[in-house]
């Protein structure tokens, strides 16, 4: 009965997808006015109630519309500035369902071109990041946080490479000590080193310049002489997710080079600086690195999950997610993904990448980044004459931080009600930040749909919110 059910919606696929695709059209035509945060909670019974016969698709699609979609937060929308989130191109979300669609398994070559495009989807990349082709080479990921998993693992692997050891066959008991060296490292590069067993309290703190969330290379090189540790990984951040501020790369590179460490950078939404002029001086260097975490998910605006994993010892990549089996022996000169990361099953995360590469080029990239940059500068603008308001730290890039004041300065109790109180407006979403020992609010543009009208509204928000505390 419930085989057959199945068979009648393929049957009628056509018409179901295209009433799925007025849906989506209808949500994402409302993001403007849609709450920006759902704070509301799904109150059906019938959501979380599996039934023997099941209800069809049409069913499912019709509980998801009434019970599931108020709920939905607008977060690909133009207002929704929480964390760094990007909202989806047209072209990235049709390759997005032309991915699901497909169903292909891209860990592996020899039965589709999946493998094949995601092969030239990576070399697009590497163009559009001026990274040199002839030695960088990577790889999908679920998300920056896996990227950090990927690199620090082939961070060890090199360090192992220098003793003669084969970490990978013998385990981290044969490699001794690994300390990692960073100077304000996002929270999932520490989650990396518990998970591959580096151990999160062999991370070593670097001072930074002052003022910045920026590694001072004086004191790394203090730290890298005094280390007696068999085995150095230095973290560096091309944006840090509170200030995003830079450290200097090449003077990190060159501290590397001199006591032999591996350089891994955390470019999660830095990386794309290097796509405008008007940004690439705060990542020069990165080409000396031996291993680049960035997020597609954030500035390239195509649907999560999209992390991306560069190396230039994709060899060493291979080695230690390497995995063999009688059915996995193909010939096929495309890459075998599954020996590039974490997954052996692998979605075809390139697609939506792809499309979007070729929908507008290298331009539509850099005007993103750009205009998202420029509204920015205006929130932040907005912030330094508004009353009441201060910013924590400069806006370089695409993220505002500010606090609410009062008679004394910043004022964490008054920033945090006004946060909690903007955000349930339903008109903007932001997240918590802190810098300087002071709790403020974080405001993180990088959605291609920001208008300045969008800029406008947040200020009315804040604005009203903040007469509103007194």
């Amino acid at each position: 009965m419930t085989l057959a059910r199945m068979h009648a919606d393929f049957a009628s696929l056509e018409d179901l997808l295209t009433r799925v695709g007025q849906q989506t059209a209808g949500f994402r035509q409302s993001l403007d006015t849609r709450p920006v945060a759902a704070l509301s909670r799904i109150d059906q019974p019938a959501v979380s109630q599996l039934s023997d016969q099941g209800l069809g698709a049409d069913g499912a699609v019709a509980l998801f519309q009434d019970a599931v979609s108020p709920h939905i937060s607008g977060s690909p929308g133009p207002r929704y500035f929480g964390f760094v989130t990007g909202g989806s191109t047209p072209a990235a979300l049709a390759g997005d369902w032309l991915a699901s669609a497909a169903d292909q398994n891209l860990g592996m070559p020899g039965d589709s071109a999946a493998s094949q495009l995601t092969e030239q989807t990576i070399a697009l990349l590497l163009d559009l990041f001026d990274l040199p082709p002839a030695l960088f080479d990577g790889a999908f990921t679920s998300g920056a946080t896996a990227s950090n998993v990927v690199g620090l693992s082939v961070g060890r692997a090199w360090c192992a490479e220098q003793c003669g050891i084969d970490v990978v066959a013998d385990g981290a008991l044969a490699l001794g000590e690994t300390i990692v060296f960073a100077g304000t490292p996002h929270a999932t590069l520490i989650k990396a080193m518990g998970i591959i067993g580096i151990g999160r309290n062999n991370w070593q703190g670097v001072s930074c310049l002052e003022g910045t969330e920026a590694i001072d290379p004086v004191a790394l090189a203090d730290a890298l002489a005094a280390s007696d540790a068999p085995n150095k990984i230095v973290a560096a951040s091309a944006g840090t997710v509170t200030a995003t501020d830079f450290d200097d790369l090449n003077a990190v590179a060159d501290l590397c080079a001199k006591h032999g460490a591996w350089l891994h950078v955390d470019a999660a939404f830095g990386l794309f600086a290097r796509t405008t002029p008007a940004l690439s001086a705060l990542v020069r260097g990165m080409e000396r690195a031996g291993s680049i975490c960035a997020d597609g998910h954030k500035w390239l605006n195509v649907p999560y999950e999209s992390g991306l994993f560069f190396t230039k010892r994709v060899d060493l990549l291979e080695q230690v997610f390497g995995v063999g089996a009688a059915y996995l022996t193909v010939d096929d000169p495309a890459p075998m993904y599954l020996r590039r990361g974490l997954e052996s099953s692998q979605r075809w995360r390139a697609l939506p990448a792809w499309m979007t590469l070729q929908a507008y080029g290298r331009a539509g990239v850099r005007e993103i980044v750009e205009n998202n940059c420029r509204l920015a500068a205006k929130l932040g603008d907005w912030i330094e004459t508004a009353p009441g308001f201060v910013q924590l730290s400069p806006t370089n890039l695409h993220t505002v931080l500010f606090a609410v004041t009062s008679g004394n300065g910043p004022d964490d109790d008054r920033t945090a009600a006004l946060l909690s109180a903007v955000n349930a407006t339903g008109e903007v979403f932001m997240t918590p930040g802190a810098f300087g020992g002071r709790g403020g609010i974080r405001a993180a543009i990088s959605n291609w749909i920001t208008t300045d009208s969008d800029i406008d509204k947040t200020c009315a928000a804040l604005s009203a919110v903040r007469a509103q505390l007194g």
